[in-house]
């Protein structure tokens, strides 16, 4: 009888096994028939891309065994941010954003708020176990590793660390050196030397009209990179054109007021009071700056601040002609305005709405882009089609950095090839990748440009103060954010506006500076400058 019994057991034992066997091969054959993983991605879409079709979304699906399901919005930043939060607010997002940041991203303050609600997920054990390209570079760039890591040490989100080198000096100023030929001048290095200058440009006929119709210096505060103030002010004190924050030895303070500062918008004054100054300088919209620099009846623009002559000249004749200046030595200093190219945030969140395998793939595909080859191929396309490799005697825009690639523009009248991301997956673009760029010699044509704005920006390097408030990778304590930012829009906006009437003389720069020093007060300086303090103090640089 217990034989007869052990014989049973084990014939159930051996059907049970059998069974267990079947169900697995039958779960594994569901699995492969269920096909790639879906995942519900969100992010802009251009006129030139359609993401659906788009070669490196089949890449990689292909590569990482997804498929990506798009909602998409313009690259229209108003539309796209109410796109982005009414799905958020109504809980009908997706599993994964890809943003680009100067259209929309999740701020600080909202990686904060949603990493909070459970709605953001922390990154860290992911990167850690899945994602080697993104922990090395988070080991080694400490701005960018603080700019990742909230306060609670979480990452809710990764912004692109884009080491545009040219992007890092962006309150520029070209001149007219056509013009500085023709009335046999110098190229002004002091703010006495550039008055002169904007003087001859203004009195002396340098287009050769016989009017005078010259506008010895424009700019526009539509971009703060063409704002005027701040390169003339660091002349005399420093300005980030940002913050307006200073930073020595660890202690943050403001340099708008400041004596030094004062003394700059004398300086500044002067100069719109003689009119080299255009009046619409503080005033005109990106448009009206062009149409200005594009003037169709005859050249009229000698000056201007902006990141790059193409902001306030489109006209390729006459953008040939302006030469960036070096900082100006003024009374007090020669500094160059400098920030961090990457602006801090979430372009890449993954939400409580993706499943681990969902996280996973998603991690891993932005670790794909944080390598070379996933670089190239996700932003500037397919091999051979939007970029090849360099050619013997191809020099790279940093001409002593090895040629890495060169992009291959459309031809005429050719269909965009809708091969790559572009602006959604600049995760990082590194300045040695940058460097590597192939540029034609010819710093005046299109296809020399970006050597332009390099050999530009070399003018500029490393004239910042040794000390910098590294505003970008501060991270401001959830419990004071709110405050913090009200006092700052507040602030900003003073000092903006008070600049503006002392320049323009709506406002007694001598008799009324005491008071406007005094306003700060009420505007509660002592208290935002504590929290800056503390969020300095507190951050891991």
């Amino acid at each position: 009888m217990k034989k007869t019994m052990l014989y049973f057991l084990s014939f159930l034992l051996i059907v049970s096994l059998a069974l267990v066997g079947c169900s697995s091969k039958e779960k594994t054959e569901v699995s492969q028939q269920d096909g790639p993983l879906k995942i519900k991605v969100f992010g802009p879409q251009n006129a030139e891309t359609d993401l659906e079709t788009n070669s490196f979304t089949t890449f990689a699906e292909e590569k990482f065994n997804i498929d990506l399901e798009w909602q998409v919005t313009t690259y229209d930043a108003t539309s796209a941010s109410e796109v982005r939060n009414i799905a958020l607010a109504s809980g009908d997002y997706p599993e994964v954003f890809f943003l680009v940041p100067w259209v929309d991203q999740f701020s600080q303050t909202d990686l904060l708020r949603y990493g909070k609600q459970g709605v953001a997920l922390p990154l860290n054990d992911l990167i850690d176990e899945y994602a080697p390209n993104i922990k090395e570079v988070l080991d080694n760039h400490p701005y960018y590793a603080s700019m990742v890591t909230a306060p609670d040490g979480n990452i809710y989100g990764l912004p692109h660390l884009n080491e545009c080198f040219h992007c890092s000096y962006g309150n520029k100023f070209w001149i007219n050196t056509d013009w500085l030929e023709k009335l046999k001048l110098d190229m002004p290095t002091t703010t006495e030397e550039l008055k002169d200058v904007l003087t001859a440009f203004k009195t002396q006929d340098p287009n050769g009209n016989g009017k005078q119709d010259e506008v010895s210096m424009s700019g526009s505060p539509a971009l703060i990179e063409s704002s005027i103030i701040p390169y003339l002010m660091n002349g005399f004190i420093y300005d980030d054109s940002r913050s307006r924050l200073l930073l020595e030895n660890g202690k943050v303070d403001l340099a708008a007021n400041k004596d030094e500062w004062k003394e700059g918008l004398a300086y500044i004054k002067s100069l719109y009071e003689e009119g080299l100054i255009d009046k619409g300088a503080f005033s005109q919209n990106i448009e009206a700056h062009q149409k200005l620099g594009n003037n169709a009846e005859i050249q009229i623009v000698g000056a201007s601040t902006a990141m790059h002559p193409g902001m306030f000249v489109t006209d390729e004749e006459y953008s040939k002609d302006y030469d960036a200046v070096a900082p100006l030595k003024g009374p007090n200093s020669e500094y160059a305005t400098y920030n961090f190219p990457s602006t801090p945030g979430g372009a890449f969140v993954i939400t409580n709405k993706a499943s681990e395998e969902a996280q996973i793939a998603a991690i891993k595909l932005v670790d794909y882009m944080f390598t070379e080859e996933g670089l190239i191929r996700s932003f500037y396309g397919e091999k051979d089609i939007s970029w090849r490799e360099p050619k013997e005697g191809e020099i790279a825009i940093e001409e002593s950095a090895k040629p890495i690639l060169a992009q291959i523009p459309l031809e005429e009248g050719e269909e965009p090839r809708n091969d790559n991301w572009t602006s959604m997956v600049q995760f990082y673009h590194s300045r040695e990748h940058r460097d590597g760029l192939v540029q034609a010699t010819d710093i005046y044509t299109a296809e020399g440009y970006e050597r332009r704005l390099q050999e530009a920006t070399h003018l500029y390097e490393g004239k910042e103060p040794s000390e910098v408030f590294p505003h970008w990778a501060i991270w401001i304590d959830p419990a004071v954010a709110d405050e913090a930012a009200m006092i700052q829009t507040n602030i900003v906006d003073y000092i903006e506006q008070n600049s503006l009437q002392f320049i323009t003389g709506t406002k007694d720069l001598d008799k009324e500076w005491d008071s406007y020093v005094k306003g700060f007060e009420q505007l509660n300086l002592k208290r935002y400058l504590e929290i800056m303090q503390e969020a300095y103090d507190t951050s891991s640089l």
